[in-house]
């Protein structure tokens, strides 16, 4: 185990950045190249080198049976593969090659193009593949709403919220780009295009949420038709200086691919050159997302940079890194300078939030996450500063005033807004991909309170209560909680008992043994774990899956946080990780293990698992999921779980705490605060 550690450690220390910072790929599906290639055709750029490498990383992920999926493994998704088709096509790939002709089988043996998704059939009729008038209607007066109407734009998530308002500007001007005769895709029509039905689909219940936004969607198809609309151009010039207020220092737009090139679009459409400022900065921006090797290039969706900092430090830390070391030190100082210590859309709903957050991305100042913040927070109280120790101490001051101040109603924490759950929002017909909105969810819950308690906080405190609350509500019946940034039930575990045993509660109680029973019960016989990513939609798959290694490392972490280190279940899957690892101190792990969405529309767990004739129904495909493979998961989550171990076996707490060690035995009530409690106000901290 020793040797092990030391060859993580190794590694690590030899991939830091110069500037302290680690960043690993952020790898998930290839319509980023496809969109990517339309992007670069719509804004008329082109760059014969450059797409070629994008085509031959699209034709390198292209499965045996001519289909593109959403994550290592799954089944072919339509959506996915309709758009790397057409890119492909766009770019001159003949369709008459074998591989085109598979992709081409399968998206007709699904329905073709009338039953992709919406935000395809948005790609489709941007080149005039699709009819605009079989898209969904959002009008841009969606601006002119404001932020107290019980329907308005801050009601979407953050993610959503960038992605909508350039979508805004273009369904209003509705542009088609010419593309050549031979670069046209009637061919995945099931019926003639002119044939196809153009229709939003009716929902099938006349009387419902779904009932009322079809109506609606009526009603404003109506309205479209008005040869003048007077709040139309306010509207648009609103949505217009939106985009431009929120691009980052770095070009981007929430520091995410959607809004980014959809943002790109919407600006290119309303008059703004190739030359202006904000389209050079965003276009060159992308550069920091591309990553180039031999004759293929792929981009990235995201970039994790402080993220997989503060996780490898604390990786590091946790398996017996000095704290004062000179790597974590560098480290520690560039978290500090990244600090966002300006406002964003979250104040909307947090008005009396001071800002403190950090950022997952290098630069992202208008969406800090709680998530991040939490995990930059643990890091950077493990590590010594020394001389700059004041700065450290107020940073971590400033991000507990800003995490007390976005706790929501429920008493969980969500990721970027508070008391982001609206769930009607998407009921809308024009969402029908990924999580509309952002409720509070059990491991970024967990994860404030883990760093609660590593800095000593009691589990008396109001805040912690509330939060505990919200954590044995969503408990399940097996004892398993539900992943919403990490696949998936073993993911809600691993970060729940964590924080449990940080805050110093009793750990043998029954719900706790329920959980490391799911646990045990759901290890694999070569003493790993793994779950597959459908887990979020197949019941058979809970806690089922291949090993991984970072699955297995966080099985681990709940073990040893329950006082189960001493388990043969334990010993067996640490025995599976000495005998995994590779020679450079790595893991293999082609498998995804990281979540954006599991593709409900509201981001949190259903109550049961939906069949083919539910609406929202998604097969193992995840045709409305986004699925993430972090590289760095691989290295830092198991060097963290063998860390933990070898604390264990050395008698020494997993938690490095401010202040007293002492343990509290607390037993938590699973009845729910009374309501009044919930609203109380919570002193900053």
């Amino acid at each position: 185990m020793d040797k092990t550690i030391r060859m993580s450690h190794d590694y690590l220390l030899g991939i830091q950045y110069p500037d302290g910072y680690w960043w690993g790929e952020l790898e998930s599906n290839p319509t980023m190249e496809a969109e990517f290639i339309l992007m670069n055709y719509f804004l008329g750029i082109k760059d014969e080198c450059r797409n070629r490498k994008l085509v031959n990383h699209i034709l390198g992920q292209q499965r045996d049976d001519g289909t593109w999926g959403q994550y290592y493994g799954a089944p072919g998704d339509l959506s996915t593969s309709a758009e790397c088709y057409f890119a492909l096509k766009l770019s001159g790939v003949p369709a008459d090659g074998p591989q085109m002709l598979k992709a081409r089988d399968f998206i007709l043996s699904k329905g073709g193009v009338p039953n992709t998704r919406v935000f395809t059939k948005i790609w489709f009729s941007l080149f005039g593949q699709w009819d605009w008038k079989g898209v969904p209607v959002m009008p841009p007066e969606l601006m002119l709403i404001p932020d107290w109407f019980p329907l308005n734009l801050y009601d979407f998530s953050s993610w959503a919220r960038a992605t909508i308002v350039p979508l805004l500007v273009l369904m209003d001007r509705k542009p088609v780009r010419r593309i050549p005769d031979w670069a046209a895709v009637d061919e995945l029509y099931v019926l003639s295009r002119e044939d196809s039905d153009y229709s939003v689909k009716r929902p099938s219940k006349l009387i419902g949420w779904d009932a009322l936004f079809y109506a609606n969607d009526t009603v404003l198809r109506q309205l479209e038709r008005l040869p003048w609309i007077p709040t139309r151009g306010q509207a648009v010039r609103r949505a217009e200086q939106w985009v431009v207020d929120h691009q980052e220092d770095d070009g981007s737009w929430g520091g995410i691919q959607p809004p980014w090139v959809y943002s790109l679009m919407c600006l290119y459409e309303l008059g703004y050159g190739l030359d202006h400022p904000a389209m050079k900065k965003g276009l060159e921006g992308f550069e920091s997302f591309v990553i180039e090797e031999d004759d293929t290039m792929r981009v990235q969706a995201c970039v994790s940079p402080l993220w997989d900092t503060c996780l490898t430090m604390i990786a590091l830390v946790d398996s017996g890194v000095r704290p004062d070391h000179p790597a974590l030190a560098k480290a520690g100082r560039f978290l500090v300078k990244k600090q966002v210590r300006n406002g964003g859309d979250w104040q909307v709903r947090a008005k009396g939030a001071p800002p403190g957050g950090w950022a997952f991305e290098f630069a992202n100042d208008s969406y800090p996450d709680l998530d991040d913040t939490a995990e930059v927070v643990m890091a950077l109280s493990k590590i010594d500063l020394q001389a700059d120790e004041g700065a450290k101490q107020e940073a971590i001051d400033r991000a507990l005033r800003w995490l007390m101040g976005m706790q929501s109603s429920n008493g969980g924490w969500a990721s970027f807004d508070k008391d982001n759950s609206k769930g009607l929002i998407a009921k809308i017909p024009f969402l029908d991909f990924g999580e509309t909105i952002d409720p509070p969810s059990v491991d970024v819950t967990a994860h404030i309170l883990e760093m609660l308690g590593q800095l000593g906080v009691s589990a008396d405190h109001p805040a912690v209560q509330r939060a505990l609350a919200f954590v044995m509500d969503e408990q399940e019946h097996d004892g398993a909680w539900f992943g919403r940034w990490g696949v998936n039930y073993i993911y809600g575990i691993g970060s729940v008992l964590p924080a449990l045993e940080a805050l110093g509660i009793d750990m043998n109680q029954a719900f706790i043994h329920r959980a490391v029973r799911w646990v045990v019960e759901h290890q694999n016989e070569d003493g790993g774990w793994g779950e597959s990513c459908s887990s979020y939609v197949d019941v058979a798959s809970r806690g089922r899956g291949p090993s991984t290694a970072s699955q297995t490392a966080w099985a681990l972490m709940a073990l040893i946080a329950a006082g189960e280190g001493g388990l043969p279940s334990t010993k067996k899957g640490v025995d599976y990780l000495l005998g995994t690892q590779d020679s450079d101190g790595t893991w293999d792990e082609p498998y995804f293990t990281g979540t954006g969405f599991p593709g409900y529309g509201i981001g949190q767990r259903l109550p049961d698992y939906l069949g083919p004739d539910d609406p929202g129904y998604q097969g193992d495909e995840l045709s409305a999921g986004f699925m993430i493979n972090y590289h760095m998961y691989r290295i830092y989550w198991p060097l963290t779980a063998l860390g933990r171990y070898r604390r264990y076996l050395d008698g020494e707490t997993q938690v490095i705490r401010h202040g007293s060690n002492a343990r509290i035995s607390y037993n938590i009530r699973v009845e729910r605060p009374r309501r009044k409690r919930l609203k109380q106000l919570i002193p900053m901290w």
